[in-house]
């Protein structure tokens, strides 16, 4: 097919493909099908520059269309996809995972649904690690400077200058003070050698944490690589959004209803202020969003001898009543409501909405929308707008990274939640390391980071924090809860009823006040 057909198509939609999407599509598919494809990718991304990656991860969305159809062009482009649509192919229709958007009052949410009634075995977690390398191998293979990428098992001889994909399976310090990664991709596994006399690189490693997938450059043989170069997958925006009407969106989480220790007078100063009864507030009848991130009830034995912090020991009537207090919030208000580890879903993530057993109340309110545990959020889509994209993540797995990553030590991310955050948007997975959360392995790994967000959402820590990383705007929700004892033995030093507002037109932020 002849190039020139697919290059004039792109330029009257105005966009623009890569040079190796462009070579793809005219060797391996007719145009009819080639149009559909860029059609479809520019609807699903709102992209206009369609890269390799973004190309590759599309492809695995239309599978089912690729299976069924039977062209010859789309034969040919999942024989030159190769394994990795095949891969995505055979989990496709797995029974314990889907995909689904619900949309209303302008918002959007992309929730992970799941069925755990499946027994886990050890082959799901086989097909989890391999949907995350597929992903984050995809994101790699974009960085310009992992030349002369090879497979494992293609490695023969003493070679120089080239580079692998892999997955860190062990890490460790030699008696010589280097680091010696032991490493695998779906071909074979070998060692890397980060010697401490290349300072640069040693530093990069020493931020490596387990089972997450990195590209290294350097020399060696299939039996060691002596890196001469480090590369995460990394998150970037190359400009932020702004949005051309005024409106606002505000984030908190762990409200902990049902505490002894809830700031009850503090939350309904808040909720006044959101109905325009505090003066001098004119932003907030422009209010639009408000996003619970977790915790959003106290729950019952979360932790040992909770009974005794508790004001509201009975589940469903903690849910009543925080949905009655949510109630007095005005109706124009869109609530977007994801679950933490206190809300009595499963403690295994992805985490499903709040069960309705309980939180019945919160079903039956018009302007409330429940969420998964990850998802993303889209809000202030217009025409001639794309929207905000919000990820939202309760945060479970952060003390383990605040534990274990140098950086992190030495910065006291538990009290700046927002360098954790940083680091998982530079790793490109919200949980990489095995043992960080309790995970149900899905066939596709949900914790992955396609699609670089626009504002990254999190709670559990109870600590306020804003700041950006690349572009992306990082909000650490506060507690609406007093320090209890609990938290005290574990060394907390929570901020409380501080409540981040975020400009869609301005693209600024600040921070409320509602402590009394």
């Amino acid at each position: 097919m002849d190039q020139k057909e697919i290059l004039n198509f792109c330029l009257e939609r105005g966009i623009l493909l890569d040079k190796e999407v462009l070579a793809l599509l005219s060797e391996a598919t007719d145009f009819d099908s080639a149009r559909l494809m860029i059609e479809r990718i520019k609807e699903r991304t709102h992209q206009k520059i369609i890269t390799k990656s973004l190309f590759v991860e599309s492809m695995k969305q239309f599978t089912p269309i690729l299976a069924d159809d039977k062209r010859v062009g789309f034969e040919k482009l999942r024989i030159r996809l190769g394994l990795e649509l095949e891969i995505s192919k055979e989990y496709s229709n797995a029974e314990e995972v889907s995909s689904g958007s619900i949309e209303s009052n302008g918002v959007t949410i992309s929730s992970f649904l799941t069925n755990s009634s499946k027994k886990v075995e050890v082959e799901d977690f086989t097909g989890y690690f391999r949907s995350r390398f597929f992903k984050m191998k995809s994101i790699l293979q974009s960085q310009p400077n992992l030349k002369n990428l090879i497979s494992i098992n293609k490695i023969s001889g003493d070679r120089q200058g080239f580079s692998i994909i892999c997955i860190v399976s062990e890490k460790r310090v030699t008696k010589n003070g280097n680091i010696l990664l032991d490493v695998e991709d779906l071909t074979g596994s070998m060692r890397v050698l980060i010697n401490q006399n290349k300072p640069q690189i040693y530093k990069k490693a020493e931020e490596i944490t387990l089972d997450s997938v990195i590209g290294i450059t350097g020399s060696g043989n299939k039996e060691i690589l002596f890196a001469n170069d480090l590369f995460f997958p990394d998150s970037f925006i190359a400009e932020k959004k702004k949005s051309p009407v005024e409106e606002y969106a505000l984030f908190i989480s762990d409200i902990q209803y049902g505490s002894k220790l809830f700031f009850k007078d503090s939350f309904n100063k808040f909720i006044d202020y959101l109905n325009g009864k505090v003066p001098n507030t004119p932003e907030a009848s422009k209010i639009k969003y408000l996003f619970i991130v977790g915790d959003i009830v106290a729950g019952i034995g979360i932790y040992p001898d909770q009974e005794k912090d508790l004001e509201v020991n009975d589940l469903e009537l903690q849910f009543k009543q925080i949905a009655e207090l949510l109630g007095q919030i005005r109706k124009d208000i869109t609530i977007i409501i994801s679950p933490g580890n206190h809300d009595c879903v499963r403690l295994m993530e992805p985490q499903p909405i709040l069960d309705r057993k309980f939180a019945e109340p919160l079903y039956s309110m018009k302007n409330i929308m429940l969420a998964t545990n990850p998802c993303y959020v889209k809000i202030g889509e217009k025409k001639g707008f794309s929207g905000i994209d919000v990820l939202i993540y309760h945060g479970f797995s952060y003390p383990f990274y605040a534990d274990n990553i140098p950086s992190l030590i030495q910065g006291d991310a538990m009290n700046y939640p927002d360098k954790i955050m940083a680091y998982l948007l530079k790793n490109r997975h919200l949980a990489p390391t095995h043992g960080s959360n309790q995970h149900f392995p899905l066939a596709d790994d949900v914790f992955v980071i396609n699609k670089v967000p626009d504002i990254f959402v999190s709670g559990h820590t109870h600590k306020c924090a804003v700041s950006f990383y690349n572009n992306t705007l990082l909000i650490s929700g506060a507690s609406w809860e007093d320090l209890t004892e609990n938290q005290a033995k574990m060394g907390n030093k929570p901020d409380f009823c501080k409540v981040p507002i975020y400009n869609l037109k301005t693209g600024g932020v600040k921070i409320l006040d509602f402590e009394n």
